[in-house]
């Protein structure tokens, strides 16, 4: 393996296609694609401040290193990436990714990042500003994820995510296959049009939320300051203590201590379809 440490380059493809590369305390500094069309690349203790830096590369590890805002769209049609340790400050960083082990990392400014990628395992990261993140995306686990951002995981599916804080609105939009452990999910119209939306011990709190959703499945969740749920849903949900307002689900069951408003107004679908428990005794609203 070949090693470059403890030096710069600028400009355009400044090490294009580069094969079995060590890169050790390096600076990219303003340019575009210096690593592009790359195969087994190691990097360490690098900052990079140009432009698409690792597009359409294979088998590339990055450690502690610092992707500053002006490297945007960082990391695109790559597979077999693995990152850990590293701080980005860039927008659009990943986009069509394959295989992708991120860890120990957080991303200040994760706009419109990580669409369409599949096979991605999450591991302690944090992503603020990261608006539609994981758009189109499949076959994703995230364990101890916190997301500051709207609109995450629209169209994704096959979906697992453990002891994680979503401060999202709009997240997990017409999914399906996506199945929640032991979070914080915060945000309004949280689940809309999603099939097969799982939450077991989860906390959920907005207004509106899980509505138009299919085969939804809430295990010992509790729903805090949540109004106007399950409007046309197929919903199995056990909660524990209260839920502000209920309207219109269509099948299933709901089973909560208490409920504050059950509205079954006109434009109710299927009426008496789904069952409502309160305390133990069933409720015909």
């Amino acid at each position: 393996m070949n090693i470059i440490r403890d030096s710069f380059y600028e400009g355009e493809r400044a090490l294009y296609a580069s094969k079995d590369l060590l890169i050790d305390n390096v600076r990219f500094y303003p340019g575009e694609s210096p690593l592009k069309e790359s195969a087994s690349i190691n990097v360490i203790n690098c900052e990079f401040m140009a432009k698409y830096p690792f597009w359409h590369c294979q088998n590339v590890t990055i450690e502690n290193s610092h992707f500053s805002m002006y490297s945007r769209a960082a990391i695109w049609y790559t597979d077999h990436l693995k990152m850990s340790k590293c701080v980005v400050d860039a927008p659009k960083m990943f986009r069509s990714v394959s295989h992708l082990h991120l860890e120990d990392t957080t991303m200040n400014n994760a706009s419109e990042c990580l669409w369409n990628c599949h096979y991605i395992e999450l591991n302690n990261v944090s992503m603020t500003g990261a608006d539609y993140v994981f758009m189109n995306g499949h076959h994703i686990k995230a364990t101890k994820y916190h997301l500051q951002g709207n609109y995450s995981f629209q169209d994704a599916y096959d979906v697992e995510v453990y002891h994680s804080n979503f401060d999202s609105k709009d997240a997990f939009w017409n999914t399906k296959n996506v199945t929640v452990y032991n979070s914080v999910l915060d945000g309004e119209y949280l689940g809309w049009y999603s099939e097969n939306l799982r939450l077991v011990n989860c906390t959920i709190s907005g207004t509106q939320p899980l509505c138009y959703a299919k085969n939804l499945v809430l295990e010992n969740c509790t729903m805090v300051n949540t109004d106007l749920a399950f409007e046309y849903s197929t919903v199995k949900a056990d909660i524990q203590g209260h839920i502000h307002s209920i309207k219109n689900p269509i099948a299933g069951y709901i089973r909560a201590d208490s409920i504050g408003e059950i509205i079954m107004d006109e434009h109710v679908r299927n009426p008496g379809g789904c069952e409502i428990i309160i305390a133990g005794k069933h409720v015909h609203a």
